[in-house]
Parts: structure tokens; sequence; C-alpha cells
């Protein structure tokens, strides 16, 4: 960088899973003299370290992570909740002229986190009747429900989210509106920019399929286990997480642990291409090609947008 450095900005590194996101956070954060903030939200539980590829201490190369192993896993995931949490840790970044580096592929949390939005209240006789109907019906039956009222909801929200779906189907009735003309504009309330790692969707499979293996090898399902006795079956949003949900059915005896591994990996490319398709709408992405990063050239072509004077 040159010698009159620009005043620190957030750098939001965003893409699909297994793009490769965390290691170039870790080298921006480093370049700049920066800290990442995570904005996966499974990374934010405690212990779920192998089925979420949260980074070990080694591999964050002296780079401190914030917002990593804030909730138990029996904590239910808030999206205000996660607001609140990391625009403390970017106004503490900033305040210091550390350069926040916002790195994961939870798109809602990114947006929460670097957009001016604000959440629909609750409405506790809504939220009960929905989730009884849930219960009875399953996640399924009100996905299909989103789908008719939101679709661009219900392409955004897995199927087996059901917390999700009610959440999503309570501010529909609160506001009368869809869900997602509840979202912000693209309005930001830092000078943000945000960069989108793109791999094709073939690379992207087997880059998939390689870690959901080696996430076996090194011990996801001891890992599910353990949590298991921390509660992890009765926590609402991590027991949902891929990989995790896969196991413990598992462990439950409702499958194969060869068919819940066959599972987390066609899951999980269908999770890929949600990602994909909720930062392609956003126009203030930059997205670096997986061509880039075939020929090393991904760090630098990443430091000359975040150099360049644009604000996105």
């Amino acid at each position: 960088m040159s010698s009159a450095a620009p005043a620190p900005r957030v750098i939001a590194v965003v893409g699909p899973t297994a793009a490769g996101k965390s290691d170039l956070g870790v080298f921006l954060a480093k370049e700049l003299g920066g800290e990442v903030v995570n904005a996966d939200s499974m990374q934010l539980y405690r212990g779920m370290d192998i089925g979420t590829a949260k980074l070990t201490p080694q591999e964050r190369d002296g780079v401190p992570h914030h917002l990593l192993d804030v909730w138990d896993v029996t904590v239910t995931a808030s999206v205000a909740e996660y607001q609140r949490l990391a625009r403390a840790e970017i106004d503490r970044l900033l305040a210091a002229g550390r350069w926040p580096v916002l790195v994961g592929g939870s798109g809602l949390y990114v947006r929460g986190a670097v957009d001016k939005m604000e959440f629909p209240g609750t409405d506790p006789g809504i939220r009960a009747r929905l989730e009884e109907e849930l219960a009875l019906r399953g996640s399924g039956a009100l996905h299909a429900r989103l789908a008719a009222a939101d679709p661009e909801a219900a392409a955004a929200i897995l199927p087996s989210n059901g917390r999700r779906i009610v959440r999503a189907l309570e501010v529909i009735e609160i506001t009368g509106k869809p869900f997602t003309a509840n979202l912000p504009g693209h309005d930001s309330v830092y000078d943000t920019v945000q960069i989108g790692v793109d791999v094709a969707r073939p690379e992207l499979d087997e880059r998939i399929a390689t870690r959901v293996d080696r996430m076996w090898d090194e011990g996801l399902v001891d890992e599910v286990r353990l949590l298991e006795d921390q509660g992890l079956r009765e926590g609402r949003t991590a027991s949902r997480a891929l990989g995790y949900q896969q196991v413990l059915a598992a462990l439950a005896g409702e499958c194969t642990e060869d068919e819940a591994r066959a599972e987390t990996v066609r899951a999980t490319k269908r999770f890929a291409r949600r990602q994909d398709s909720w930062f392609r709408r956003d126009p203030r992405v930059h997205w670096l090609s997986g061509a880039v990063a075939e020929r090393g050239e991904l760090p630098a072509r990443a430091m000359a947008l975040v150099e360049r004077p644009v604000t996105a």
C-alpha cells in the first residue's frame, strides 16, 4: 500500500460455501492491518468447529477473529442480535484505525451488519399459532405456503428451516407485505467494499464433496455426539446446520452414516446455489472469478478493489 494509506473501511468477503472466503479474509486483514468479523451464522456456536469449517488458530495466522464461539448450541439465532454484536465490533475497529474484514456466506447477516436494516417486531399469538402448525404439519407445508406468498423469500430459505419459515410468515402477517419487502434497499451504514469470491459450479461442487469427506475424516460424528450431550438436538437453530442435522439423523437411527454423508454433500450443494443467488442480487458486490484464483491473482485483485476509491 502507498505511504498515504486510505482510512479504514469495512471489507465484506462474501460468496458460497467452500469458495475460499476465509483464507482471503485472513490475507486482507494481514495486508491492511485489520481484523476478521465472522458473518457465518453457524460459526457463532461454540463447539461447532469441524462441520462449519471454522479456521483453526493456526489457520488464522495471528489475525484476531471476532464473533466466533459466541452462543451455546441451545441458543436460537437472531439476526437482530447478530447485528448488534457485529456493529459493536465494526465500530470498535474503525475507531481504533483497524480495517474490519467481514467474512461469511450468511447473506442476511452480512446485510444486517452493514446495511440500514430494521426488524419488524413479533406477535406472540401469530408466532405461537405458526409454531403449532409447524409441529403438526412440518416445515415443508409451511414452506409451500411461503412460496405462494413470497417466492423470493422461499427461494432464500431452506425448506427444512422451520424457524426461519415461521419468522417470514409471521412478518408477512404483521406487515401485510412480503417478507422480502421488509428487507432494506442497498443502502449501507458504513463505507463498504464487498468482494464476492466466484467459483465455477463444477469446481465448487468438487470442493464441497472434498470438504465433507474431510469433515468426516476429522471427526464430525464425534463432534456431533459431544454437542448432543450439550443440548444440540434441542437447539432450534444449531440442530438444523448442514452436516449436524444429517449426523443427528444417523445417530437417531434414521439413516446410515454413509447416507448422512451423501445427504450432507447434496444439501450443501443446494445451499451454495442459494447463497450464490442471494449475493448475485446485490449490485454492490465486486465478483472475482475462479479463473483469477486459479492464476493465483485473487489476493492482488482483491487488494486492488480495496485500494481504489470506490464506495459500494
